[in-house]
């Protein structure tokens, strides 16, 4: 078998399955370690803040030779890259234990072009906590969206964002996923 054929060994995804949640739980540390993971690090995004209860997150993307696009300006992929992974990860450590979440779709506006350092404010709100466990305790799992504005250094909507992020219950009683 020649090396582009190769898989990693099912032992080391394991060890990456199993540790990642453990050292993502801790929010400073999240911070730091998605600042520094490779797909960020490269393309120059970094997370300013994550709140302690995983309510709130700040990202900032700072403009690079190596993030920018044809014509000079923030390249899209860096943009959507800015925003991935944080509102399933702030539902996911909001929920608690017994529940499985995942992102289920996306979608970007571009508004105007990027220039310069853009950042983003992820909100998780009460309400929309609430409403979304109590369809997940009707129905053992609900889907809902969610909205983030990249903004640009003198406070001009870039991109606006939003995320479909689906949660059931781990064990729910008569649904299949």
């Amino acid at each position: 078998m020649d090396a582009t054929n190769r898989k990693p060994k099912a032992s080391i995804l394991n060890f990456f399955r199993r540790s990642i949640p453990k050292i993502a739980g801790d929010p400073r540390l999240a911070k730091h370690g998605m600042s520094l993971w490779p797909p960020f690090w490269g393309a120059g995004i970094k997370v300013r803040e994550i709140s302690a209860d995983w309510r709130s997150a700040t990202v900032l993307m700072r403009q690079r030779p190596w993030n920018m696009n044809y014509v000079g300006t923030h390249f899209g992929g860096s943009l959507f890259s800015m925003t991935d992974p944080f509102w399933m990860m702030m539902v996911f450590h909001n929920v608690g234990p017994g529940h499985i979440v995942w992102d289920k779709a996306a979608e970007i506006r571009f508004l105007k072009p990027g220039h310069g350092t853009l950042t983003c404010r992820f909100e998780l709100e009460e309400a929309q906590l609430e409403e979304l466990l109590k369809e997940v305790a009707d129905c053992g799992k609900a889907t809902t969206w969610f909205e983030v504005e990249i903004l640009d250094e003198a406070g001009g909507v870039v991109a606006a964002v939003r995320k479909e992020v689906y949660v059931r219950t781990k064990n729910p009683a008569s649904d299949s996923q």
